[in-house]
C-alpha cells in the first residue's frame, strides 16, 4: 500500500477491483518473483472471462522463486522445513535428526534444495519428461515436499493424492490424468499402526495400465509386493544422483499440478493449475490475509491431496518461511498431541479445520493449557463453517484471547481463498472481514444482483491469479458448474451473507441449502444453534422430503463425551433449534451418532448423510474417511419408518 500511495485498505480493495491487472503485477513484484522470460500482458482475455491468462510470454518456474533463490548464498542455511512423525525411525535422507517422542527432521533451504535435485535427476533417468503427469501418494514427509518440488522442476504435472485413498479413489484419478509414474511408500504410520500404502498403490495401478513406473520409499521397512520392471527404490536411485539440476524453462500458464476435487455426482473433477497461479495466490493469501513473514513457522494440520497441503508448501516457500509437516494425527499418542507440536517447534501460525478443533474441544482445556502457546500469534481456519461455541474455545483457549481467527473460504479450484480476514479489520466470531483482495467478491440473487443483510450466492465478477484453467479434458463440464448461471461471473455454490458491519458469513454449499416451507436456511445455522445445547459436540443438518412442507429438517448430532443419551435430550435439542431459529424450523427429528461421515481434511459430508438417510446414490466418496459412520446413520432409516 505504501509503495503505490495507497491510504487505506478499504482503497486498496477499490482499486484492485477497478484494475486487476495492476493489482496482480503488484502482487508480483511484492512477492519478487523470479522471471526467466519477461511477461508482455499482465491479463488477456481474449477467451473470454472463464479462459483469462495471466503474465502471458512469461518464462517462470515457480519452484526458482519457491526454493532456489532462498538456496543460494546465506539464505541456504536457514530452516526450510520442520517435521514430526511417529517413530523413532532411522535417519534416511538429508537434514538433521532427533530424537524424542517422535522422530523429528529438519532441512536448511540448501539441504531442501538438494534433496529436490537429487530427486529430479532420478525422475529424468526414469523417463519423466517436461507435461508428462504424475502421481504423488504419500504422507507428509520431507520427501513428499521434495516430490512436488522436483516435479515442478521437471515441468512435470504432478497429481496430489490422499494418503487415505483407497485403491479405486486412487487409480481412477490416476487413470483420468493419464499418469505414467507414481510416487509412493511402502507404508505410512498412524495412531501406532502402518498403513499398506504400496499395496493400495499395486491394486490402483491395475486401473491405471499407463502408470509405467513406481518409485518406492522405505518408509516403515515392511514387506511390499514387488513388480520387477516396474517398480523401483527410492533408495536404489535417489541417494547417489546429482544435487544439482537447474529448472526447466516452463511458461507462466503452464499446467504445473492437476488435483482432483469430489464432485456431488459423477467422477471427481481435476482442477487444472499453472506455474504462476496456484502458486502466486497461494503466497498472496499466506502474505495478505495471514500476515506471513521469512520468520513465521506456519504449520497446517493437512494432507498433500487437499488443496491445502499444496497450498502450504509453495505458497509458504515463496513467502521465505519455515514450513512445519507433521505425519500423524492430532490426538495421538496422547490429547495433547496437536498443542504439543505447538510447543516444541515454536509454531507462530497455526492453520486447522473447525471439525478439528470441534474433536479436540471434547479432550478438555487441561490438554490445551498444559503446553506452551506464547509463540502463536496466528490463528488459520479454513474448510468448513463454524459454530459459535467452537470458534470461541479455540480463540480463548488455544490462542489466549489474544490472537486472531483468520477464518479462510475458497476451494480447490480457487486455489484459496474467495473471502478472508485480515489482521487491519475486527473479527467477528465464525465471521469473515474481507474479501480476500484481489478477488472481485460480491453476494448476490439468482439474477447476478446484489444483495445485503440476507443470503445470496457467493460470486466473483472478474477473473484472478490463481482461477483454475478448467477441468482436466472437460472443458464443457467447467463453464456449466461456475460460468452458466449468471453470464460472465463465476457462481462458486456457497450461500453467503453480508451483515450491515461488513461481515461475511459463509451460511453452506447451494446444494445443502435446506427449504422449510418457503424458508431457506443454511445447514450452518441448524448446527450451531444445536450445538448450543451443553450436551452436543457437533451436528450435522440435512434436508428431507416433506408433503407439506416441501422439505423437513433432520439433525445428526454427537454428544459430548461423558453424556447419557435419551430420546428426551433429543427433544431438548429440537426445543433449542426452534427457539433460536423459529418454530418453524424446528427439526422433525434429532439423532444421536457415534460420528459424523467426513473426509480425511475433516469435512462433514452432508450429502453423504442425506444419501444414506433416505437410501439414495452417494456419489462420489473416494474421499471418506470414516465409512462406519455413513452404515450407523443408515440404519437410523428403519428405526423412522417404524417409530
Amino acid at each position: 500500500m505504501a509503495r503505490h500511495d495507497v491510504a487505506t485498505y478499504d482503497d486498496l480493495l477499490t482499486r484492485a477491483t477497478a484494475d486487476p491487472a495492476w493489482y496482480w503485477e503488484a502482487v508480483a513484484e511484492d512477492l519478487e518473483l523470479i522471471w526467466s522470460r519477461p511477461y508482455e500482458n499482465v491479463l488477456d482475455l481474449s477467451r473470454g472471462a472463464p479462459w483469462a491468462e495471466w503474465f502471458t510470454g512469461g518464462g517462470f518456474n515457480y519452484v526458482t522463486s519457491a526454493l532456489d533463490r532462498h538456496a543460494a548464498g546465506p539464505e541456504g542455511e536457514r530452516i526450510a522445513l520442520i517435521w514430526e512423525g511417529d517413530g523413532p525411525l532411522p535417519p534416511v535422507g538429508g537434514g538433521r535428526w532427533e530424537g524424542g517422542s517422535g522422530a523429528v527432521r529438519r532441512l536448511t533451504f540448501r539441504e531442501l534444495q538438494m534433496e529436490t535435485n537429487r530427486l529430479a535427476n532420478a525422475l529424468r533417468q526414469l523417463g519423466v519428461e517436461r507435461g508428462d503427469r504424475v502421481g504423488v501418494f504419500m504422507p507428509m514427509l520431507p520427501e513428499t515436499v521434495a516430490a512436488v518440488l522436483a516435479l515442478g522442476k521437471l515441468g512435470a504435472i504432478f497429481l496430489p493424492m490422499f494418503s487415505g485413498f483407497g485403491p479405486e479413489a486412487l487409480g481412477s484419478r490416476l487413470h483420468d490424468g493419464a499418469a505414467s509414474l507414481l510416487i509412493t511408500t511402502d507404508g505410512a504410520l498412524r495412531r501406532g499402526k502402518t498403513v499398506p500404502m504400496k499395496v493400495v498403490a499395486d491394486e490402483a495401478m491395475t486401473q491405471a495400465p499407463g502408470v509405467r513406473t513406481c518409485l518406492a520409499l522405505r518408509r516403515t521397512g515392511q514387506d511390499v509386493p514387488w513388480t520387477a520392471g516396474r517398480d523401483v527404490w527410492w533408495h536404489d536411485v535417489v541417494p547417489d544422483a546429482s544435487p544439482e539440476f537447474a529448472p526447466v524453462e516452463t511458461a507462466a500458464n503452464e499446467p504445473y499440478m492437476l488435483i482432483y476435487t469430489s464432485g456431488t455426482t459423477g467422477r471427481p473433477k481435476g482442477a487444472v493449475h499453472v506455474h504462476a497461479g496456484f502458486p502466486v495466490k497461494a503466497a498472496h493469501d499466506l502474505a495478505t490475509c495471514f500476515d506471513l513473514q521469512r520468520d513465521d513457522t506456519l504449520f497446517w494440520l493437512t494432507d498433500l491431496g487437499w488443496m491445502m497441503g499444496p497450498w502450504l508448501i509453495c505458497g509458504g516457500l515463496i513467502v521465505g518461511a519455515t514450513l512445519m509437516l507433521f505425519e500423524g494425527t492430532p490426538d495421538y499418542p496422547d490429547p495433547d498431541r496437536l498443542w504439543r507440536l505447538v510447543e516444541d517447534h515454536r509454531i507462530t501460525i497455526l492453520g486447522v479445520a473447525p471439525t478439528a478443533v470441534r474433536a479436540l474441544m471434547g479432550k478438555g482445556t487441561d490438554w490445551v493449557r498444559k503446553r506452551d502457546r506464547s509463540s502463536l500469534r496466528i490463528l488459520g481456519s479454513t474448510g468448513e463453517t463454524w459454530n459459535p461455541g467452537p470458534w470461541r474455545w479455540y480463540f480463548d483457549e488455544v490462542g489466549e484471547g489474544r490472537c486472531p481467527i483468520i477464518n479462510y473460504s475458497g476451494g480447490t479450484e480457487t486455489s484459496g481463498g474467495i473471502v478472508g480476514c485480515v489482521t487491519l479489520r475486527p473479527i467477528v466470531p465464525c465471521g469473515f472481514n474481507s474479501p480476500v483482495p484481489g478477488m472481485d467478491a460480491d453476494v448476490t440473487d439468482s439474477a447476478g444482483h446484489p444483495v445485503r443483510g440476507e443470503v445470496g450466492e457467493l460470486v466473483v465478477r472478474q477473473p484472478w491469479v490463481g482461477m483454475t484453467r478448467g477441468f482436466w479434458h472437460d472443458p464443457e463440464r467447467y463453464l456449466e458448474t461456475y460460468w452458466s448461471r449468471i453470464p460472465g461471473v463465476w457462481v462458486h455454490g456457497d450461500w453467503a451473507e453480508i451483515d450491515d458491519n461488513g461481515q461475511w458469513f459463509i451460511r453452506g454449499r447451494s446444494d445443502d441449502t435446506l427449504k422449510v416451507a418457503g424458508k431457506r436456511v443454511g445447514p450452518a445455522e441448524v448446527e450451531s444453534a444445536a450445538t448450543a445445547h451443553g450436551a452436543v459436540q457437533e451436528a450435522a443438518a440435512i434436508g428431507v422430503p416433506h408433503e407439506i412442507k416441501g422439505e423437513a429438517i433432520v439433525v445428526f448430532t454427537v454428544p459430548k463425551p461423558g453424556i447419557v443419551v435419551t430420546d428426551a435430550l433429543a427433544d431438548e435439542v429440537r426445543q433449542v433449534i426452534a427457539a433460536q431459529l423459529g418454530a418453524a424450523l424446528r427439526p422433525q427429528r434429532v439423532h444421536w451418532v457415534g460420528d459424523l461421515p467426513k473426509t480425511r481434511n475433516a469435512k462433514i459430508m452432508r450429502r453423504v448423510i442425506r444419501a444414506a438417510y433416505l437410501g439414495l446414490p452417494a456419489g462420489d466418496v473416494t474421499a471418506l474417511e470414516n465409512p462406519a459412520a455413513v452404515k450407523e446413520i443408515a440404519a437410523l432409516v428403519n428405526h423412522d419408518k417404524t417409530s
